[in-house]
């Protein structure tokens, strides 16, 4: 059976328990046509000032088909709740999972446990998927290296592979065999001449040229922050601390310290950050200003499609201003 996830939630569970995880983000984005996914939304009733992407995540679930969803009910959008007591309306079973504020590894481990249980995963075949994801995780962490240290993958592909461990698109054999043959074929590439190394935070872009652009314009994307978080780039004994190590669905500070230590591992000068209009993480724009030293562009999207006109010239401003020593003021303002 397919499982609708709604963020990147335990998927060793929902592989433990013999089910199939659809990130429905994934599906909205890759869709012949995420705009029509967003009207239909709104024809149903939502008002246009909501999230573009829990739109397209309420029309993806009728999409695909998808009866039963995994929602994160805290730690993610705060409109997600909304969203899911509208689908359990339509007569599709809602799971809730929440992510405890403040990291804490009981409550966590309680949810864990809880999902574990109503989807009927034992805790053998959790681990087991655990140690098996964690090895495809490894090869996703190699793709990362290959795009900031040796210069030989794109942001994009560097994206697309990352937000990819959400779901290991369903079939983690198939996911795992593709990722074996990209890597083969990048190793074998001759490093590529970069200009700006940009670093890029917040959620994926709702914008379906954003990495094109950037590379168009001479400059290179080599860390895409919560992407990378998808993929778990590190290593722990169990799940649990796995997940709480995890840093999108937590606080600010937690991912804060995150960025920094990338921007200097990574020889990042300067960071685009992405708010979706309508968020409340658009109000954090004000802390990660506070705390990060490269010159930071913030940028907002409301529904898919290319860049518009002014962003592209934002764009195109900031990064003559990295070009220029970072000498122009205020460029980074909204």
């Amino acid at each position: 059976m397919e499982v609708g996830i709604t963020t990147t939630i335990p998927v060793e569970i929902v592989f433990a328990a013999g089910h199939v995880p659809v990130d429905l983000n994934n599906v909205f984005i890759a869709s012949n046509d995420p705009g029509e996914l967003v009207r239909r939304a709104e024809y149903d009733g939502y008002p246009r000032n909501i999230c573009g992407w829990i739109k397209g995540i309420y029309s993806s679930v009728f999409e695909r088909g998808i009866r039963t969803v995994i929602a994160a009910v805290e730690g993610d959008c705060s409109q997600t709740q909304a969203m899911i007591e509208t689908l359990e309306m339509r007569g599709i079973e809602v799971i809730p999972f929440a992510f405890p504020y403040g990291r804490d590894r009981d409550l966590l481990a309680m949810q864990l446990q809880k999902l574990a249980e109503r989807l009927g995963a034992e805790p053998a075949a959790v681990q087991e998927w655990k140690v098996r994801l964690d090895g495809i995780r490894r090869k996703i962490r190699e793709v990362d290296e290959l795009t900031w240290r040796d210069d030989k993958v794109t942001g994009l592909e560097n994206h697309l592979w990352q937000v990819g461990a959400s779901d290991f698109w369903g079939d983690a054999l198939r996911f795992e065999q593709e990722i074996v043959q990209f890597l083969i074929e990048a190793r074998a590439r001759e490093p590529r001449t970069r200009g700006l190394r940009l670093g890029y935070a917040g959620i994926p872009p709702i914008f379906t040229d954003f990495y094109q652009f950037l590379e168009e314009e001479g400059a290179a994307v080599v860390y895409n922050e919560i992407q990378r978080q998808f993929a778990m780039p590190f290593d722990t004994p169990d799940i649990v601390e796995q997940y709480a190590r995890y840093t999108y669905p937590y606080d600010i500070f937690g991912r804060i310290e995150d960025i920094a230590r990338e921007i200097n591992t990574r020889r990042i000068r300067g960071l685009i950050h992405y708010t979706q209009s309508f968020c409340f993480r658009q109000i954090q724009d004000l802390i990660l200003r506070k705390n990060i030293a490269v010159p930071i562009l913030t940028i907002e999207g409301e529904s898919p499609g290319p860049l518009d006109a002014r962003t592209r010239a934002r764009i195109e401003s900031f990064l003559e201003m990295l070009e220029d020593g970072g000498r122009r003021p205020e460029v980074g303002g909204r």
